[in-house]
């Protein structure tokens, strides 16, 4: 039980507070409106014409916060809240997915290698935790072929690990773009992209606070399999 709350607990604080960060700094920032008057869909085409990305369509997806560029297929998708209201905050959030969008064109290597990571990764994610247990059940039955099952299991999770490893100068990487883009195209003043660099600062929390708790879990499945060797 104390292992479970020291390798656990901190990250999901951490997690609720980048959570809470982010909400209230994308609420601050969604009320106020931008210069240009300019809403995130049409400030996301702008900014792909721009970069030279007419290949790239814009479009609108359900959720909130749920905006994304898919590499997959060349479409960077946008919730109706940064879509549709020409806000501070969706100059940012545009801004950092334009980001993602020139980085794929680039072919920015950590890019690359997480597009690459991710179908292992998901696996990992979703079915390591659960070799894991499975193989100490075995193990705890006297199968000692459990415990090799349980290893493989961090293993797999190990990667989905590293895929958050890997995310962070990714993302990084791409507020950095979307904070250079609004300076340098002029489509934010100096206050606004402050005010932009505060929610993407927020969001960049959020990827600090899943690293550290796929750490921790990771770390705790370790621990859990090293001392049951010792039995």
């Amino acid at each position: 039980m104390e292992l479970w709350l020291l390798t656990f607990i901190p990250p999901l604080l951490l997690m609720l507070y980048a959570q809470w960060k982010v909400s209230s700094t994308f609420g601050k920032y969604s009320k106020v409106v931008n210069d240009r008057n300019m809403t995130g869909l049409v400030a996301a085409r702008w900014l792909l014409d721009q970069n030279n990305l007419q290949n790239v369509q814009v479009e609108i997806t359900k959720g909130k916060l749920s905006d994304h560029y898919d590499p997959r297929v060349r479409v960077l998708r946008l919730s109706p809240d940064v879509a549709n209201k020409p806000s501070v905050a969706a100059l940012g959030i545009v801004a950092h997915e334009v980001g993602h969008a020139v980085q794929h064109a680039k072919a920015y290597a950590p890019l690359q290698l997480r597009n690459a990571l991710a179908p292992v990764a998901s696996i990992g994610s979703n079915f390591g935790w659960i070799l894991v247990f499975a193989g100490l059940i075995l193990y705890s039955m006297g199968t000692a072929f459990g415990l090799n099952l349980a290893w493989f299991g961090v293993a797999l999770f190990g990667v989905a690990v590293f895929f958050t490893l890997i995310t962070l100068p990714v993302e990084f990487d791409a507020s950095a773009r979307a904070k250079a883009m609004l300076r340098s195209t002029g489509l934010a003043s100096v206050s606004e992209t402050s005010g932009a660099s505060a929610v993407l600062s927020a969001a960049a929390l959020t990827y600090v606070a899943a690293l550290l708790a796929a750490v921790g879990q990771l770390l705790y499945y370790v621990l859990l399999l090293m001392g049951g060797r010792r039995d």
